[in-house]
């Protein structure tokens, strides 16, 4: 069987009702109306993590990482449930939480290179479990910053960003 594929381009009225209908796909936060999941970082040095959404829930470990990062997957009043890079979570307040995003080194060397090419020449190296500040990403690669060096890294060495995400 043979699948065609085709683009239309739609301008006017509607390219937006045909934008607004794929908004309207993405899953929002009941709290906030912001995309969920998300990626934000941890804006304390210290976060406790609860079992529940209030502080009369067990708190069940403390981060304690400045901007880690953290994936929002969901919310509740000033509460919102993340997920770290190894899985793990639970409830944290969202004073402890930035927009702001970073990300985690995951390869053992991570080649930081000038443009965003598997040959371009390298400007620095960042070893596993270094935190970034997140710059533009495109397919594949994301600019990050860290140590006072950046560079282009490839997606599949780094938490924090998710699967295809564009950013200008």
């Amino acid at each position: 069987m043979a699948t065609i594929l085709s683009l239309t381009i739609l301008t006017g009225d509607a390219g937006a009702q045909q934008a607004a209908a794929a908004d309207a796909t993405v899953q929002r936060g009941p709290v906030t109306n912001l995309p969920m999941p998300r990626f934000v970082s941890l804006k304390a040095s210290e976060g406790n993590v609860r079992r529940g959404p209030s502080l009369t829930h067990r708190i069940d470990w403390v981060y304690k990482r400045r901007d880690l990062p953290l994936e929002i997957t969901a919310e509740h009043g000033h509460w919102r449930r993340v997920r770290d890079r190894d899985g793990a979570g639970g409830w944290v307040h969202y004073s402890l939480l930035s927009g702001v995003r970073t990300v985690l080194v995951e390869a053992e060397e991570l080649p930081m290179r000038t443009t965003p090419a598997p040959d371009a020449p390298v400007s620095a190296v960042a070893e596993r479990g270094v935190v970034a500040r997140l710059g533009e990403c495109v397919p594949d690669w994301c600019r990050i910053r860290a140590g006072g060096y950046r560079g282009w890294v490839q997606t599949a060495g780094i938490w924090g960003v998710a699967p295809g995400e564009l950013r200008e």
